[in-house]
């Protein structure tokens, strides 16, 4: 097993993308604890694992990742359940702001940017310190998003969000490789997941695999894969990076945008936040 006796922590775990990395994790050996905002699913995360045979392996904290006592408190949870740090994966995330930039509230950024960015930032900071310590290097993972590296992929604010990411992921790689810490991270294009499906998983599964050169919609699996690449020693040259899981959808080039099941910030009728998977509700303002 690739992660055998390996521990990691995976925020934003308890569904998604997250929650079938921990699941693939567990897997190949790993001991995981999930951190998420959400208790609720996060509880039914560990009854899952436990029901397929992990339920020694895993264990929940309830984490907000722009507050920096949470991120601490996860990290440390970690080493008092299973003794040691390995792998850190920064995956916790919400749709953010959405609407006009003119339309956009400076609240509504501010919150974006700290789940999104400062999560990460958070993540990677306390992460490095305990791996530092241990001595023995580690795997730090960060989900950005094709949203990153495009003008056209995303929300504007949740893609500046995105772009921030993958240029700290960069440039803490570059700090960290000489103790042995690796930092990648993965930039996924459209994943069926409870946060991007909004409630309508079988119409925009449809819309975005007849949207991208693969023919099927992009599922957690394929992230939870990326993932345990960079978790494993098969990626132990591999730092800085950002991979990216899209099914060819960026690889088909500009104005891809155009062919999303969503409304453009141009002809939207409201603006406000989302937080995805939270268990919060939107607040949206109507235009």
């Amino acid at each position: 097993m690739r992660l055998q006796d390996k521990v990691a922590v995976i925020t934003g775990g308890a569904s998604g993308m997250g929650l079938a990395t921990v699941m693939r994790f567990l897997e190949e050996g790993a001991r995981v604890v999930i951190a998420d905002y959400n208790a609720v699913t996060g509880e039914a995360a560990v009854a899952q694992a436990s029901t397929a045979g992990f339920g020694d392996a895993v264990s929940f904290v309830r984490t907000d990742v722009a507050r920096e006592e949470d991120v601490i408190g996860m990290l440390n949870s970690a080493i008092d359940s299973f003794g040691r740090l390995d792998v850190v994966f920064n995956n916790a995330g919400v749709g953010g702001a959405i609407g006009p930039l003119t339309e956009t509230s400076v609240e509504d950024w501010d919150y974006t940017f700290d789940v999104l960015a400062k999560g990460v930032f958070l993540g990677i900071k306390h992460a490095a310190r305990i791996l530092r310590e241990q001595g023995e290097g580690g795997s730090i993972i960060n989900t950005a998003s094709i949203a990153g590296i495009s003008g056209d992929a995303g929300p504007l604010v949740y893609s500046a969000a995105k772009a921030a990411v993958i240029n700290l992921t960069r440039s803490a790689a570059v700090e960290l490789a000489p103790e042995r810490i690796r930092v990648n991270s993965i930039c996924p294009g459209y994943i069926s997941t409870p946060l991007a499906d909004g409630g309508r998983p079988e119409r925009t599964r449809a819309a975005f695999a007849k949207a991208q050169p693969w023919p099927d919609y992009g599922r957690g699996e394929y992230i939870a894969g990326a993932a345990l690449f960079f978790a494993s020693d098969d990626s132990v040259f591999v730092t800085g990076e950002e991979l990216i899981v899209d099914g060819g959808l960026t690889a088909a080039g500009p104005g891809i945008s155009k062919t999303f099941p969503r409304s453009s910030a141009r002809t939207a009728k409201y603006s406000g936040i989302t937080k995805g998977s939270t268990g919060e509700e939107p607040v949206l303002r109507k235009l």
